[in-house]
């Protein structure tokens, strides 16, 4: 009886260990700290963003990260000025503009994670000998006005001899995500698209790339993290995580190759015709999209608040310092390993 008593009792104490075990666990899930992260559009341009999330980088880092489409940057400042979402990413150009318009509580960049213009330049027909004149008395349909594609777009029109508004239209009446169906349904002659979306219309026959705006622009601070100087102030903590795990997904993203960064952000585009995805990682990876580090450097700034004024968009400059905050990046420089 004694043996039966105290078999019963082991049996008790090992149930009791693995139902705590399973307390544990969920105990530790729970411990995540959720943040709302607004996103300008979704893209594979992004795909560092989505390696992180998909290996776990925010995790590690004790973070729950709920992503949601906010269809422009506009849309994105104002979900995270109002206090919908923690986080914002889109130009920093939006931080800019919200400064300049002397908002007490601006929202400040902390993280950069492209290095250059995302879009391409899709026309109706097949053009391997396509050159900028071609653009000539031509409509592009450029996105919002003021935004980073539509700025970019006339700093490459201009670099390239051409100016908007003279010798070439810009048409500005329409939101990223109405521009695809615009163009199929007859508008403009061009239109500058994020991928898969040009390579999906390329694939299918109803238009193609002819030319890419990152390879044209060079560097220039494209897309970046914000979030109310308030909220950093009282968060220093959870920004910090959050660069942390966007610095792992730049690491990963620079060592492994276009076929691995495809598969690994591959359910984020659950509906990608796998090829080309990655195609498009690889024509992104080429033309050097994804910045290697967080750090939003103060002449690259320069160099983004040039072409906001070049483009009409900017009467004075920001001071790097009310905008930008490196701190966090650099900080995630000398801690990630």
């Amino acid at each position: 009886m004694k043996r039966r008593i105290g078999l019963l009792m082991v049996i008790a104490l090992t149930v009791a260990l693995i139902l705590t075990g399973c307390g544990d666990n969920s105990s530790k899930e729970n411990q995540l700290t959720k943040i709302r992260v607004s996103e300008v559009t979704h893209s594979i341009f992004y795909a560092p963003q989505y390696v992180a999330l998909t290996q776990g980088f925010f995790k590690e880092e004790g973070l729950d990260i709920e992503l949601t489409n906010g269809g422009g940057a506009d849309k994105v400042m104002t979900a995270v000025l109002t206090g919908q979402v923690e986080i914002g990413f889109a130009g920093p150009e939006a931080s800019i503009y919200v400064y300049n318009e002397g908002k007490e509580d601006n929202a400040i960049v902390f993280a950069q994670l492209t290095n250059g213009d995302g879009t391409f330049l899709i026309g109706r027909e097949q053009d391997p000998d396509f050159q900028w004149s071609d653009l000539q008395g031509k409509t592009i349909i450029g996105g919002r006005k003021g935004g980073m594609p539509e700025v970019i777009l006339q700093y490459v029109l201009r670099n390239n001899g051409l100016t908007p508004g003279k010798d070439v239209f810009i048409d500005t009446t329409m939101q990223f995500n109405a521009m695809p169906g615009a163009f199929l349904g007859g508008q403009g002659d061009y239109v500058i698209l994020f991928e898969p979306t040009g390579s999906a219309m390329e694939k299918e026959g109803k238009a193609y790339i002819v030319a890419s705006l990152g390879k044209e622009s060079g560097e220039v601070p494209y897309t970046a993290y914000f979030a109310k100087k308030s909220y950093i102030e009282k968060n220093p903590n959870i920004i910090q995580k959050f660069t942390n795990a966007v610095y792992k997904g730049q690491r990963w993203v620079e060592s492994h190759s276009p076929e691995e960064i495809a598969q690994a952000i591959k359910p984020h585009f659950p509906d990608a015709d796998a090829e080309i995805l990655t195609t498009v990682v690889k024509r992104y990876k080429e033309q050097n999209s994804w910045k290697k580090d967080p750090v939003l450097l103060e002449k690259d700034l320069q160099v983004l608040q040039q072409a906001l004024q070049d483009s009409g968009e900017l009467s004075k400059t920001a001071p790097y310092a009310k905008i930008i905050t490196p701190v966090f990046g650099e900080t995630a420089l000398k801690s990630v390993k």
